[in-house]
């Protein structure tokens, strides 16, 4: 996710995310689905998030 779809689900569902963390990892809307390179950074970014 990058700041600005934070930023935009803020606008549209505050009140379903109040109390809620939401984290941007900040990776580029750049990859296809799946891709190796997106799955590569995902799992270098995501684990210290899911403790």
């Amino acid at each position: 996710m990058e700041p600005v779809h934070r930023r935009r689900l803020g606008e549209r569902f505050a009140p379903w995310l109040r109390g809620k963390r939401v984290v941007c990892v900040d990776i580029p809307d750049d990859y296809a689905f799946m891709s190796p390179e997106l799955v590569q950074l995902l799992q270098a970014r995501m684990p210290p998030l899911l403790r």
